[in-house]
């Protein structure tokens, strides 16, 4: 058992007490100012050399002029097709002419049918030259007269009904309130959440445009004020459990920081330990998770730090395929939302750690490593095969690590060495090295 501190001896007159059994104010000891300033100083030069390698990738960056191409420019040998953000009333203008060809298609006693765009992985291509996953602009029937698709033809229609009024009224639900409208006729969110990305798709507008938004996930902590809806935020004052990244991220602006990168984390338990030691006031960043997956407002989220504040952006996650398939989705976008890569992706993230070459670099003790699955090593291999990977040999090294290897390990392996271990030494060994790729 730890000795418990000795107790305070009780004031003297020889202290500085009055003897009279009643306490003085208590006077702060100090460290007299000579003494104290060459640890200081020291402290400072050793949190430079820290920073070092970090300054020097964010004047890299500050002096690389953001240039984005965009589809039209490329002149690709197939259509691709891409949504952008619209206003309310463009909006409605889309939906009332979509359902004008409805009502005059059901007139004429022909029925009626929506022009979906398809989401399915072969209707996705990777371009090199803008380094994310785009949809192509194949597309498929929706009718109403065919017993296959008569049900989703239902629910688009209701959807697109319930957008119609949330547009005229201004305002925003969340996907949830949207799906428990009619929860007979959808069944299970999955299904009014598919429908609605495919409205999204098929009225070429982003889906928040649609003004229904998912629920709060994401978290931020660190050297960041912004305004959301006209209330000053601080990012420093808000605990170990950070500031709710709002759905809405229309109306976060003014963004301000002293920030010199952002860290990016997978995990709950990471960003609570950098939390709570305050990493961010020794390394001066701002901390982001979206606690697992990320969600549409967290991607949107990190994407506006990014081009506002121009400083890098460097990622912590588990050292096993889901952690890369992860921070592939804020680099080069998800499967479903891939009609709105251009607005959800950050590409150029540097991955910090925990990388497989960290396991022995860091002598990580193997009871904290783990056997990778079968379906690890599947996805392992298949992320091998992935064009965005093959351009970059630093990751394809690390993957190739890790399927030698077959082994992984949660962040949460570094706690081994201590529960500080990841703020005390961990991150700040990888900082001043320049440990990312």
């Amino acid at each position: 058992m730890a000795d418990r501190p000795a107790k305070r001896a009780a004031p003297t007159a020889e202290a500085g007490g009055s003897g009279s059994g009643q306490p003085d104010a208590i006077v702060p000891m100090t460290v007299p100012a000579a003494a104290a300033a060459p640890q200081m100083a020291k402290r400072e030069k050793e949190q430079e050399n820290v920073l070092a390698k970090v300054r020097a990738l964010g004047v890299l960056l500050t002096n690389t002029p953001d240039i984005e191409m965009t589809l039209a420019q490329l002149n690709l040998p197939y259509e691709c097709r891409e949504v952008v953000d619209k206003d309310a009333d463009a909006v409605i203008d889309e939906i009332e002419a979509s359902l004008l060809r409805v009502a005059v298609s059901i007139m004429q006693e022909q029925g009626f049918e929506y022009e979906v765009p398809s989401r399915t992985k072969t209707n996705q291509v990777y371009v090199p030259e803008l380094d994310r996953i785009v949809l192509k602009d194949m597309a498929g029937k929706r009718q109403f007269a065919n017993t296959q698709t008569c049900r989703k033809s239902a629910t688009t229609t209701r959807i697109l009904g319930l957008v119609h009024q949330l547009c005229i009224k201004r305002i925003h639900v969340t996907k949830r309130d949207l799906f428990y409208t009619d929860v007979k006729l959808f069944e299970d969110q999955t299904q009014s959440d598919s429908t609605l990305d495919d409205l999204a798709c098929m009225l070429g507008c982003t889906r928040t445009s649609l003004h229904v938004v998912g629920s709060e996930k994401g978290v931020v902590v660190g050297r960041l004020i912004f305004f959301e809806d006209g209330d000053a935020i601080d990012c420093t004052r808000m605990g170990v459990g950070g500031k709710a990244i709002p759905p809405n991220i229309e109306k976060v602006t003014g963004m301000q920081s002293d920030a010199l990168f952002i860290l990016l984390v997978e995990k709950d338990a990471a960003f609570m330990r950098m939390a709570e030691d305050r990493f961010y006031n020794t390394h001066p960043c701002i901390i982001i998770t979206a606690k697992g997956q990320p969600d549409v407002a967290t991607r949107l989220f990190l994407r506006k730090l990014r081009t506002t504040l121009r400083i890098p952006v460097l990622a912590l996650v588990d050292s096993d395929p889901y952690g890369l398939q992860i921070l592939s989705v804020y680099m080069k976008g998800s499967q479903n939302m891939s009609y709105d890569s251009s607005n959800l992706t950050t590409p150029d993230i540097k991955w910090l750690g925990v990388r497989p070459s960290d396991l022995d670099r860091f002598n990580i003790p193997q009871q904290c490593r783990l056997p990778m699955t079968e379906g690890d090593i599947k996805i392992g291999k298949k992320l091998l095969e992935e064009e965005w990977i093959k351009s970059n040999p630093d990751w394809v090294n690390e993957l190739e690590i890790m399927l030698r290897t077959k082994e992984k390990a949660e962040i949460q392996a570094l706690s081994s060495f201590g529960f500080q271990y990841l703020t005390k030494e961990y991150l700040p060994k990888k900082l001043a090295a320049g440990d990312w790729c």
